[in-house]
């Protein structure tokens, strides 16, 4: 197993990625035959009401977090809420699901995206730029 330090968490709902403030948060690659990963993020009270309803279901969820170190590019998750827990005042979180393998190709498919709104020249880079540091979410 290898763990490492969570530094943000983002949750596709209704089609936009909204974050969510973490107070600490881990991420461990179980390294094992169904390729798992486990996310725990200790969070604000105010966002039990968030994942609590997805507890039990299996639905799967839509994740990005970035790991280690802030500059890197989000990694994104497939998962399902497995435990919402009260601790004090805080709330942890655990999710469990697989690494989705599609973001090695994202700076393609954000600079084809932005070619074809007819973007070029300085206004390209400029925008490339900016979205390969925010990375919002693209149609598939």
């Amino acid at each position: 197993m290898k763990t490492f330090k969570m530094l943000s968490l983002e949750l596709l709902q209704d089609n936009q990625l909204k974050s969510y403030p973490l107070i600490d948060g881990i991420i461990i690659n179980q390294e094992n035959s169904h390729k798992s990963w486990v996310l725990e993020m200790y969070m604000d009270h105010q966002y039990k009401t968030v994942f609590e309803p997805y507890l039990g279901t299996d639905e799967i969820l839509e994740v990005r977090a970035v790991i280690s170190y802030p500059d890197n590019e989000p990694a994104a998750f497939r998962v399902v809420v497995n435990a919402v827990k009260e601790i004090d005042n805080q709330v942890s979180v655990l999710l469990k699901g697989t690494l989705k393998t599609i973001r090695r190709q994202y700076a393609e498919q954000l600079l084809s995206k932005l070619i074809e709104e007819g973007l070029e020249g300085e206004d390209l880079l400029t925008q490339f730029k900016t979205d390969m540091k925010n990375r919002p979410r693209l149609s598939p």
